[in-house]
C-alpha cells in the first residue's frame, strides 16, 4: 500500500516560498543582534554613556526587532503590531531615558547591520526579496517608533496636566506644602525668587488650548508659569518678575472678557497662597469698582475687598495706613480726617484746623510719605477714608 505524502502544516517554515532564508534568519538572529549592539557601541557616543541597565534594554529591543522582522517576513500579508512586538520588551521609562532622535539612530544602526548581512543570510536567489522586505519593514518600524513616542508624550502630557492641576489647586486652596513643591519641581518649576498669582475668567472652549496659550505668552515674556482652569476661573502662578502689572499684561491675552486681578509679589511657591487669596478676593470685589483698570492689582482693590468681608484686606488697611499715621503723630490723622470731611479742600481744612493752608499742604505730603497713598487723588482718598474708618473701629473694639 502506498503511503500518503505528508501535508505541510499551515504556517510552517517548510511550506514557505523562502523557507531556506527563514531558517537562516532564525539561526542568525542572535548574531545579528550582537553585531547591532557592537555597532551602536562603536558609533553612538550616547549609547556608550548609558548605564548598563538601559543598554541591556536597548539590546533586548534590537533582538526583538530582528525577531519581529523574521516573523513579518514569514507572514508579510498578516497585520503585525510591530510597536508591541519590538518596543513592548522594554519598560515605558525607556522613552524617558532615550530621546526620539536616539531611538531613530538605534533603529537605523540595526537596519544597516541587517542590510549588510543580506547576501550572507539570504538563500541563493532570495537576496532581492529579502532586501525589499527589509525596506518595507524599515518603513513600518519607523512608523511604529513615532507611534510609541507619540503615545508616551500624550501620556506624559496628561500626567503633567494632572500634576499641574494639583499644584495650582493646592496654592489656591491654601494647602500648598512640600509635596506641592516636589510636584512643581517635576514640572520644571525651578523656584524663582518672585511669584505672582493672576486670576480671571476662563474662556469657553478647550481648556488645554487656553493653558497652551498661557504657556506661549509666558515663554515670550520669559516667565515661568504653573496654570490651570478651575471651574470658570483661569489661574496663573507666574515666577520671574517682581512687577504684577507687567506680568498680568504679558499673560492677559488668553483670559476671557472681564476683570483680571494680579495678587501681590511673594517670595516663593509656598507663599503664593497669600497672593492667590488676595487675587481671588479682588476678583470677587471687582464688581464694586466698574471702572477698575484691566488688569488691576489686588492691593488697589483694598477698600472694596474690605467692604466685601475680606479680613486680610481690613487688616492690611489698618496696619499699613492707619497705624503708621497714628504713630507719626495725632496731627497727621486729624489733618487727613478734616481734609477728607471738607471735600478735599485745603482752605476748608485750614479754617477748621486754625492753621495756614501751607501747613495743611505739608501735612498731606507727610501722609503720602507715610502711607504711599496721596489724599489729593480721588481713588487714594477713598482708600484712606476706609482705612481711617476701619482703624477707628479697631480702636473702639480694643477698648471694649
Amino acid at each position: 500500500m502506498r503511503q500518503a505524502c505528508p501535508v505541510p502544516e499551515t504556517g510552517s517554515t517548510d511550506a514557505h516560498p523562502h523557507a531556506a532564508t527563514l531558517r537562516r534568519l532564525e539561526k542568525s538572529s542572535g548574531r545579528l543582534a550582537a553585531n547591532a549592539i557592537a555597532r551602536m557601541d562603536e558609533t553612538l557616543p550616547w549609547y556608550r554613556a548609558m548605564p548598563p541597565e538601559n543598554r541591556s534594554w536597548i539590546g533586548l529591543v534590537a533582538q526583538a526587532g530582528i525577531a519581529a522582522f523574521t516573523e513579518w517576513f514569514r507572514h508579510p500579508e498578516t497585520p503585525q503590531a510591530i510597536s508591541t512586538d519590538v518596543f513592548g520588551t522594554a519598560p515605558r521609562e525607556l522613552t524617558r531615558a532615550i530621546t526620539l532622535r536616539q531611538t531613530v539612530e538605534m533603529v537605523r544602526t540595526t537596519i544597516e547591520v541587517m542590510e549588510s548581512a543580506i547576501d550572507e543570510v539570504a538563500a541563493p536567489g532570495d537576496e532581492s526579496a529579502l532586501r525589499e522586505a527589509l525596506l518595507v519593514y524599515a518603513r513600518e518600524i519607523a512608523f511604529a517608533t513615532a507611534q510609541v513616542y507619540a503615545q508616551a508624550a500624550e501620556a506624559r502630557g496628561a500626567w503633567d496636566a494632572r500634576l499641574e492641576s494639583l499644584v495650582v489647586n493646592a496654592v489656591l486652596s491654601g494647602e500648598a506644602d512640600e509635596g506641592a513643591l516636589s510636584r512643581a519641581a517635576a514640572l520644571g518649576w525651578n523656584s524663582p525668587e518672585h511669584v505672582i498669582v493672576v486670576l480671571g475668567t476662563a474662556p469657553n472652549g478647550d481648556s488645554e488650548l487656553t493653558v497652551e496659550a498661557i504657556r506661549r505668552a509666558a515663554r515670550h515674556a520669559k516667565l515661568q508659569v504653573l496654570t490651570g482652569v478651575l471651574g470658570d476661573r483661569l489661574v496663573v502662578i507666574a515666577g520671574g518678575s517682581n512687577d504684577p502689572i507687567r506680568t498680568a499684561k504679558a499673560l492677559i491675552g488668553p483670559f476671557a472678557a472681564g476683570p483680571v486681578v494680579a495678587g501681590p509679589v511673594v517670595g516663593d511657591l509656598l507663599s503664593a497662597t497669600r497672593s492667590a487669596h488676595a487675587a481671588a478676593a479682588g476678583l470677587r470685589a471687582c464688581g464694586a469698582w466698574p471702572d477698575a483698570p484691566r488688569p488691576v492689582i489686588a492691593d488697589d482693590l483694598l477698600p472694596e475687598r474690605a467692604m466685601a468681608g475680606d479680613a486680610s484686606a481690613r487688616e492690611q488697611l489698618v496696619e499699613e495706613i492707619y497705624r503708621p499715621l497714628e504713630e507719626a503723630g495725632s496731627a497727621l490723622l486729624e489733618t487727613l480726617s478734616v481734609y477728607l470731611e471738607q471735600a478735599s479742600s485745603l482752605e476748608g481744612a485750614a479754617r477748621m484746623l486754625f492753621v495756614h493752608p501751607n501747613t495743611v499742604r505739608y501735612r498731606l505730603r507727610r501722609v503720602t510719605d507715610v502711607t504711599g497713598w496721596s489724599p489729593s487723588d480721588v481713588r487714594s482718598a477713598f482708600t484712606l477714608r476706609i482705612a481711617l474708618i476701619l482703624g477707628r473701629l479697631a480702636d473702639a473694639e480694643s477698648k471694649l
